[in-house]
């Protein structure tokens, strides 16, 4: 007999040989009909693998990251088939199961894949699927393996030499067999909906010197409604393109002579971006920041006693040598070593503890050219960076104020649905990480207390933390429900070692401060492309470039549109004056087009009673106004969408 133990802790007895789909059934009918994947002992299984020992086991649904793999690892064999199927002669490499769907990489020959073909290809997986064939492991040994690919295929043949024997599996459905590591759902009758996304060029092994393979990319769901929901959430997700609303509301451009992932932001952009980062520095000098500034540079040696130059030279840009001799600058890759810096620079005491250094710093990384995307993943971008040195008695009170800030930070800009993720080493590749084991578990242990006593929906994730120490990330969706991590808290030990940092305690003795590492946006770019993509480029009223437009109906009022809107400068609401020889119908098309939250209207009644006609964006009708009462409605919207930091 085994004894399983399921995630809520429960323990279950079955005779040896007994497989995960049983265990489903043993809990219920009901619930193994969902179950298509599962997890033995931290290794993905099928559902249908005799389990032999005593041991863990997660079941997975569709509901669950881990099931969707497998659903969409299973859904990359029935595409090789089908390809296999309509383009005899095709060699297959591999096709992983990704974030949204699948894909797999294809040697065609001379043939080509265009969208005219997709349909023909969605339809012959389908018809693959509706056979409802299981999905069966079995192993081969190394000869046998590198025999059935031998004449067929070189790719194959590639990968197996780089496989040790006894660690070789194939698996089986219908008429097809792939070399495969496993985790696939139980037959292929689950399959209901699929689609065929986009092909697109992809060097064999990523290198550019390789021949150059297909790669076809696909979505599949267990219902047909699923897909549906899936393309028009695409159509949406398009029209929200945070690179074509960038371009519309003129927030920022990118310029070939500049330079690739080297952002510039133009005067409605740079506007917005100085607006959230006095926002932020509002809420951190309530909250005991102090402002500093750091150097675009920095020399080499910096950032090898950091650490960074041994995790992250490669992706840096090179080292700027000067006329010195051995004399080598990078540009800054990071904030925090010139943050240590500063704290060394002068002593203090237990007393002047904990002091907290806020910059806006920009960073500069060398991200490959092919994964470069609008704001998202640039080489040039600042963090509203933080780093706070405290004694390890403050750490608990400062992680928590630290929480507090993001989550204000979150709700004034809409963000209501996230959940958080604890990030902790991984305990088998030690060798990731700088610092004393000990140290590392003072600082996951205080994370997840934080975590817990501040009420926060976690998981705990292992081997996400940073090299130098464990953070709580904070797991953001926006409105189409996709998923952002936005905001980071760290705690390090490593650092202050590193940099020598230290205090006078109160008995008298030198002491190793702990480091907090901190970013509510996480940086500048992202989270301007995040916010673009999550309300459309509605932005909250306090926070939009143009708050109302005044549009004149003739050239007779331009004189009062004028008067109007010295009134609500005045009274700091922005503003601008159409005064065009267009219709008033065409100015408020292009300001809805705009994203302006506010029209006013003025012609000649407006001008004789001194009111406004007001419009809110999307065709709300607000009527006729007093200026004054109008002025007060802009700045009570305008409070009720920024909250107060407390």
């Amino acid at each position: 007999m085994i004894t399983i133990t399921l995630p809520d802790g429960s323990k279950r007895t079955f005779e040896s040989g007994a497989t995960p789909m049983d265990v489903a059934k043993d809990i219920s009918e009901g619930f193994a009909r969902n179950v298509i994947s599962a997890q033995f002992n931290d290794t993905t299984v099928e559902t249908t693998t005799p389990l032999t020992t005593d041991g863990n086991l997660t079941l997975y649904t569709w509901r669950d990251d881990n099931g969707k793999k497998a659903f969409w690892h299973s859904s990359a064999h029935v595409l090789a088939q089908a390809l296999e199927e309509l383009y005899p002669g095709v060699k297959l490499w591999v096709g992983p199961a990704i974030e949204n769907g699948f894909y797999y990489d294809v040697d065609l020959g001379d043939k080509s894949i265009s969208d005219k073909d997709f349909k023909a290809i969605e339809d012959k997986m389908l018809s693959i699927a509706r056979g409802k064939h299981d999905f069966k492991m079995r192993e081969v040994s190394k000869a046998d393996a590198l025999s059935y690919y031998k004449d067929t295929n070189s790719y194959k043949v590639d990968l197996i030499e780089g496989l040790e024997d006894g660690d070789i599996t194939f698996c089986d459905h219908s008429t097809f067999t792939d070399l495969c590591r496993g985790g696939h759902i139980p037959n292929t009758g689950i399959i209901k909906a699929v689609k065929i996304m986009s092909v697109a060029g992809a060097y064999y092994k990523g290198d550019e010197n390789e021949k150059q393979l297909t790669r076809v990319y696909g979505i599949s769901f267990p219902k047909q409604k699923e897909l549906t929901e899936y393309l028009h959430l695409l159509e949406e997700a398009k029209k929200r393109d945070h690179r074509k609303l960038g371009k519309e509301l003129e927030l920022f451009t990118f310029s070939k002579r500049v330079g690739q992932g080297l952002p510039l932001w133009l005067p409605k952009g740079a506007a917005l971006r100085e607006r959230l980062e006095n926002f932020l520095k509002k809420a951190q000098k309530k909250a005991g920041y102090e402002m500093v500034v750091t150097p675009h540079i920095g020399q080499k040696e910096l950032y090898v006693t950091s650490g960074h130059y041994a995790k992250y030279g490669e992706d840096s840009f090179q080292p700027i040598h000067t006329p010195a001799e051995n004399e080598e600058f990078l540009l800054k890759p990071m904030n925090c070593p010139h943050h240590c810096e500063i704290f060394n620079a002068r002593p203090y005491s237990y007393r002047d503890l904990p002091k907290r250094y806020a910059e806006f710093g920009t960073v500069y990384r060398y991200e490959q050219s092919g994964e470069l995307h609008g704001l998202t993943r640039v080489r040039g971008f600042t963090q509203d960076d933080a780093h706070i040195f405290c004694t390890p008695d403050q750490l608990d009170e400062e992680f928590k104020n630290v929480i507090d800030l993001v989550l204000y930070v979150f709700s004034s800009l809409g963000f209501e649905d996230f959940v958080s993720q604890v990030s902790v080493r991984d305990s088998k590749k030690p060798e990731k990480y700088i610092g004393e084991p000990e140290n590392w578990d003072k600082a996951e242990q205080a994370i997840i207390n934080a975590a817990k006593d501040k009420g926060l929906n976690y998981t705990v994730v292992e081997g996400e933390a940073a090299f130098y120490g464990p953070k709580l990330d904070f797991m953001v969706k926006d409105a189409l429900g996709r998923q952002w991590q936005l905001g980071t808290i760290q705690v390090d030990y490593s650092l202050p070692e590193r940099f020598d940092l230290q205090y006078k305690g109160q008995d008298n003795e030198m002491h190793r401060p702990v480091m907090i590492h901190r970013a509510p946006f996480g940086s500048m770019e992202r989270f301007v492309a995040i916010l673009l993509e999550h309300t459309g480029g509605n932005f909250p009223l306090w926070l939009v470039p143009e708050q109302v437009m005044i549009l004149s109906v003739s050239e007779k009022y331009e004189k009062y549109a004028e008067k109007v809107l010295n009134l609500l400068e005045n009274s700091e609401i922005r503003a601008l004056v159409d005064n065009r020889n267009e219709t008033v119908g065409k100015k408020i098309r292009e300001a809805e087009l705009n994203k302006i939250p506010f029209m006013i209207v003025v012609g000649e009644q407006e001008a004789k009673d001194q009111t406004v006609t007001v419009r809110a964006h999307g065709g709300e009708d607000l009527g006729t106004i007093a200026i004054e009462d109008f002025i007060e409605l802009i700045e009570s919207k305008t409070n009720e969408s920024l909250k107060q930091f407390k």
